[in-house]
């Protein structure tokens, strides 16, 4: 009994050992590689590779069981087909990534191919998680370089740990679609591929998918997670107010391209009726103060007054005409309310630092034009009352709306603030999907440029289906 007893200890020993002996293999190929700053320097995202390898010992991610590798042919396959997802086949691995070498290495005995099959793993985890970053950010994200990405958490979203979960889960190719946008236009966009590619239809012709390519990169670049914003299309020239599954689209004025609209991201908190306009002091000194040295009338003609670094109004005669003339930047313009002022009836106000608002106006019929790039830079909107009316019943405030109505139509002033602001975002895109279908705008700022450039360079010959 005690031979039997010894014998069986020293057996297991023996398993025991081969297991953990072949499991040391592994993780000594992969934190040899990861240890490596050349290789790293191969990797898109080193920092998120490095964490997600830690979580999970050092042990293949992809290559270490049956269920792995179905999940392996499952994110081959995403990889292999970036373009269904507004993507370039760029970045992912590619070269050294397939489904053979996937069936190659699912053949191998374990002690087999302990190099590559480490290299293998772990290049598929760097292309999974370029694409779930490129998803979510973009490749050519103005605000997050790839290496800011890679080193924090932004705004909650973090890859390594999304990959993490999608790879324990049925689900993983929900999951993995998940860090897209929920934007409404960037949803447009991708359906539009996944029906294209659905009925096997020819890839859309190379113009028109490198416009799809480009508007799906700048709507990555938007951080608004609510379901319920403010989107203005520069080169569409429209508002669009998304709430409670609804859109409400308004026709907008935007800036001209000297004096152009911003791409910018922020919160509506409140509005006002009857505002003063206190004119950007470049507009006063290009502007306005010409026309003033020229005839001192058309300060009281068109309803303006000039006041001094103190804040008190100046009497303008000649004198302090050329007072005014000889330190301009010591003076500031205002315009009183009324159906006069450049801000119209009613004004909304969110944060940023161009000075730039959303607003009514007096000039009605720059709405009936095509081009609507007309402004120095806010944007003006068609029916404003229409739109706080709609905004004020979406904060739960109906009962505020004959108050506003009363305001706009006497022009008294009244500031109305939000519960909850609501997000603006203001953004440009050549080309939407409407009915179904694409349309394409006129780039007034020849904004597309830049990206598609960028594209280019990574661009294969052919964008294939």
């Amino acid at each position: 009994m005690k031979a039997f007893l010894n014998f069986t200890a020293i057996f297991f020993s023996i398993i025991t050992t081969a297991i953990y002996g072949q499991d040391l293999k592994v993780t000594n190929e992969i934190t040899s590689f990861l240890k490596d700053s050349l290789n790293l320097s191969n990797l898109n995202y080193p920092k998120s590779v490095i964490r997600l390898y830690a979580t999970n010992n050092y042990e293949y991610l992809w290559l270490n069981d049956k269920q792995k590798i179905d999940q392996a042919s499952i994110a081959l396959s995403l990889l292999t087909n970036p373009n269904r997802f507004g993507l370039l086949p760029s970045d992912y691995h590619l070269e050294s990534l397939s489904l053979e070498r996937l069936k190659q290495f699912r053949s191998s005995s374990p002690e087999k191919q302990q190099k590559e099959k480490a290299l293998f793993d772990i290049l598929m985890t760097d292309g999974l998680l370029s694409f779930i970053n490129n998803l979510h950010f973009g490749k050519y994200n103005p605000l997050y370089h790839p290496s800011y990405v890679d080193s924090v958490r932004i705004n909650g979203f973090c890859a390594d740990e999304i990959l993490s979960d999608a790879g324990r889960q049925v689900g993983f190719l929900n999951l993995v679609q998940e860090a897209q946008p929920k934007l409404k236009a960037y949803q447009d966009f991708q359906n539009y591929l996944d029906q294209s590619y659905a009925t096997n239809n020819a890839m859309s012709p190379p113009v028109e998918m490198e416009k799809i390519l480009i508007n799906m990169e700048r709507l990555r670049w938007i951080n608004t997670q609510s379901l319920d914003y403010i989107l203005i299309n520069i080169p569409s020239y429209t508002l669009e107010f998304h709430y409670n599954g609804n859109v409400s689209e308004f026709k907008v004025v935007v800036g001209k391209p000297k004096t152009a609209t911003p791409i910018l991201e922020s919160e509506i908190n409140y509005f006002s009726t009857a505002p003063d306009w206190r004119v950007p002091h470049s507009i006063f000194l290009n502007e306005i103060l010409p026309e003033i040295l020229k005839d001192r009338a058309y300060l009281r003609n068109n309803h303006y007054s000039i006041y001094d670094e103190a804040g008190d109004k100046i009497i303008v005669n000649s004198s302090a005409l050329k007072e005014i003339n000889k330190n301009p930047k010591k003076y500031r313009i205002r315009q009183s309310s009324g159906n006069h002022n450049a801000l119209g009836a009613i004004v909304f106000r969110f944060q940023n630092s161009h000075g730039v608002y959303l607003h009514d106006t007096p000039q009605k019929q720059f709405f009936n034009r095509d081009n609507r790039a007309l402004s120095h830079g806010c944007i003006r909107v068609q029916n404003p009352k229409l739109l706080a009316a709609k905004l004020l019943a979406f904060d739960s405030s109906k009962d505020k709306i004959p108050v506003l109505e009363d305001a706009v139509k006497t022009y008294r002033k009244m500031d109305f603030v939000l519960k909850e602001s609501v997000p603006i975002i203001i953004t440009y895109l050549t080309m939407s999907i409407r009915d179904g279908k694409p349309t394409i705008y006129n780039d007034i700022y020849q904004l597309d440029k830049s990206p598609e450039d960028k594209l280019n360079e990574n661009k294969p010959n052919t964008i294939a289906p």
